[in-house]
């Protein structure tokens, strides 16, 4: 048992007692699997006993638990709650789940993105479930007169043996919430886990499937308007004027004005990438009526110049952002992109002397690979609801930074922090793009404008066309092998508008005497964003693909061959920097070699494998390609993971499934182009999206099991599987594919998809 002192804040322990009522919540009963009986079926209690802003505990037993962070399908919602429920010692079948609003004052971190929720949460969040079982053990002493030593707990009832006293937890909840927090609690060794590892269902299942209202755009009020946002066209375009009269007369149209995002003197955080800083606002009766008024506006638009904002970049560090001025082109960008590729990049790092080793090499081996800009495409439309009066503002709506947002905010609407309520809805997917929610400051600054609440809806057109894309990116890979086709040295120069994807301490630095890593950028005014797992999403399809085609050259198996570079980098590394533990890396290798049986399929299946490691966890890959219908078809797909304890095993594995999915879909189809700076795909007509009968027949997720802390998820299987899609289409068409997406050249060659 490890006991830990209690960093929580005091405040996260706010001592409440008798709260009324408990708001709508989900139970657990339903999500069980069988019915439970009338006897098992907890109702709501009369009365709520807070024990800390995590939990709550009823008279009669019943357990909530508060999910902090939001939800985009991640399902944090529920695993968070395990995590609790677990140290709390409760019965799964007893406890209800909410969603936490914003409360910066209660919960440390509330950001949805990286795939950092579980590994941040992991401490906080089983401190408060032993906290709160620490509390009522407390209580039961106290009231039993014994020693809380004596006590034990189990599935919601404490119990003295010696005495034979029992009590469920509702019981001494009420004495409990006015005990003062103890220093230091003890935590349950892994080995005593009963519901962390086990598979629960989604807690929002049912109100998903019968279509409750749980999301941003479901939201009503009465006397709520509805708003739409006109943006301009291009990128490198601005307002200059719009003739209100010109839709004023129609039907259900209440006004239209210009709002301007940010204050002048604002300092940008972050994620305070808006494309458009001044947009125009219809606001009016219903949804439609705006959408049609929106279509109907006379705007003039003009060429935006060359400006310069400060923001707050990485780690805080102030930084200058430079948009430049044009309208920009894809042909123009790939031009760009391949004159960079010939010049020296900034150096990242070096081991060894590269530069000496390609000089003596026999043979050289060099490829370039290149991916397009790409949209985040979420299924519910960017949309916010706002109600601003006075100096109060009430915020609904997705959001995966709500702390990020209300900075900008109270800059916009001029009203302190702790006067914006920032309510979380489930979200409609997420990606990245809701880490920017700028849509919130439009939706406020409308509502503040009108003094009445409103609903702000994004068509699917405003969002594919206005930023915040995965960047388009380049990369060059050498490798230098001497005489005897032995490895010398690697060279990896990459870069891409507006950023470089280069990770310059990852694999494979430090498994090679000699390694050279540059970078390079070009500015642009295409406003770009995290993406599921950023800039790893590029670099990880271009090194994996890269390093297949040389063990192919050196004539070597490409997972032995990966194998043979994480030996050397565990047992004798180079560098002192390399962000990854090989062994682990190793680990995942091998668990996915065993589950495919690779070595061992059908001379009709072709295989490719990859292997990456990002957000804290390990991942390899291995795809199945068939030929049908001289059509390649991913027809298996094989991962195997490493990210610690798996909180939720059937959940995870779902997720995983998902981002194989997700990045077939962009492997083949994903691609972003600009004509004169617009965007030359709006919606799903032309924006080709991965289609059911086109994914893979059966995904098999494996865990490594280990008792190392949880790392991230939903992110890391997502990188690895561009290349082990590219290395399998190569063993099936005999062809290297260098740019992605494939699709289109695989139409040229005839194999149409």
């Amino acid at each position: 048992m490890t006991k830990i002192n209690n960093k929580l804040d005091r405040r996260s322990f706010l001592k409440v007692s008798a709260l009324a009522g408990g708001g709508m919540m989900l139970s657990f009963s339903w999500l069980a699997g069988c019915k439970p009986t009338a006897k098992e079926t907890l109702g709501m209690p009369k009365e709520w006993f807070e024990l800390n802003s995590y939990i709550k505990i009823g008279e009669n037993g019943a357990v909530t638990l508060f999910s902090p962070n939001p939800e985009f399908g991640s399902n944090v919602k529920t695993s968070m709650p395990m995590i609790l429920a677990e140290e709390l010692d409760t019965d799964w079948k007893n406890v209800f789940v909410e969603q936490a609003d914003f409360y910066p004052e209660r919960y440390d971190r509330q950001f949805t993105g990286g795939s950092q929720g579980i590994r941040q949460g992991w401490l906080p969040l089983r401190t408060a479930g032993a906290t709160a079982r620490q509390l009522l053990v407390l209580a039961a002493a106290q009231t039993w007169q014994v020693p809380a030593g004596e006590i034990t707990t189990s599935a919601g009832v404490i119990e003295h043996a010696a005495s034979g006293k029992k009590a469920n937890y509702g019981e001494m909840a009420s004495l409990a919430g006015t005990l003062e927090v103890p220093e230091e609690v003890a935590l349950k060794d892994i080995k005593d886990f009963k519901i962390i590892g086990t598979s629960k269902k989604n807690v929002d299942g049912k109100n998903i499937v019968t279509g409750q209202p749980m999301f941003g755009i479901d939201h009503k009020v009465e006397g709520m308007k509805y708003a739409a946002i006109v943006h301009p066209p291009a990128f490198g375009m601005k307002l200059k004027s719009f003739d209100k009269s010109s839709v004023s007369a129609l039907p259900g149209i209440d006004d239209v004005f210009s709002i301007s995002i940010f204050k002048e003197d604002y300092n940008r955080n972050f994620f305070d990438t808006t494309t458009f800083p001044e947009i125009v606002a219809i606001v009016g009766n219903s949804t439609w009526e705006v959408m049609q008024a929106k279509k109907a506006l006379n705007v003039e638009w003009e060429k935006a110049p060359e400006s310069t904002f400060p923001m707050a970049g990485r780690g805080g560090n102030a930084m200058a952002i430079k948009v430049p001025s044009g309208l920009e082109n894809t042909r123009t960008h790939k031009e760009q992109m391949a004159a960079y590729i010939q010049k020296p990049g900034n150096v990242l790092r070096r081991d060894g002397d590269p530069e000496g080793a390609f000089k003596k090499a026999a043979k050289v081996l060099e490829r370039t690979y290149s991916a397009p800009f790409l949209a985040h495409n979420t299924m519910e439309p960017m949309n916010c609801f706002a109600d601003v009066k006075g100096d109060q503002a009430i915020i609904y709506g997705p959001t995966q930074a709500p702390e990020l947002i209300r900075q900008t905010l109270s800059s916009s609407l001029g009203i302190p922090e702790e006067k914006i309520q920032i309510n979380l809805a489930r979200m409609g997917g997420g990606f990245g793009r809701r880490a920017y929610s700028h849509h919130m400051t439009e939706a406020a600054l409308i509502s503040q404008k009108i003094q009445k609440p409103v609903k702000m809806v994004y068509t699917r057109e405003d969002d594919m066309t206005s930023g915040v894309y995965r960047p388009t990116y380049s990369a060059t890979y050498r490798a230098a092998l001497d005489e005897n086709n032995e490895l010398l040295a690697i060279h990896v120069k990459g870069g891409g508008i507006p950023e470089s994807p280069v990770y310059a301490n990852r694999f494979p630095a430090g498994s090679i005497d000699n390694y050279l890593a540059e970078g390079w950028e070009i500015e642009s005014n295409i406003t770009i964003g995290a993406f599921r797992a950023p800039r790893s999403n590029f670099i990880a399809g271009a090194e994996q693909s890269f390093l297949d085609e040389l063990a192919e050259e050196m004539g070597k198996d490409p997972i032995e061959f990966r194998l043979e570079l994480l030996k050397r980098a565990e047992t004798n590394p180079v560098g002192e920097r390399n962000d990854y533990d090989a062994k682990r890396y190793a680990g995942v290798l091998k668990l996915v070699k065993e589950k495919s049986n690779w070595g061992n399929s059908s001379e009709n299946v072709h295989r490719g494998v990859s292997a990456y490691f990002c957000h804290n966890s390990y991942v390899a890959e291995v795809v199945d390609t068939v030929i049908k219908n001289n059509q390649p078809v991913v027809e298996n797909v094989y991962a195997a993971v490493d990210c610690g304890i798996v909180i939720n095993p059937d959940a995870a594995a779902n997720m995983g499934e998902g981002a194989i999915v997700d990045g077939i879909g962009n492997a083949f189809f994903g691609e972003m182009a600009f004509e004169n700076g617009q965007p030359t795909k709006s919606n799903f007509d032309t924006y080709r999206m991965i289609r059911q009968k086109e994914a893979p027949k059966k995904i098999e997720v494996h865990f490594v099991q280990n008792n190392e802390d949880p790392t991230g998820l939903g992110e890391p299987l997502f990188p690895p599987v561009f290349a082990a899609v590219a290395n399998s289409l190569y063993k099936a068409t005999g062809k290297r594919y260098y740019e992605q997406p494939f699709a289109p050249q695989l139409e040229m060659e005839n194999l149409r998809m």
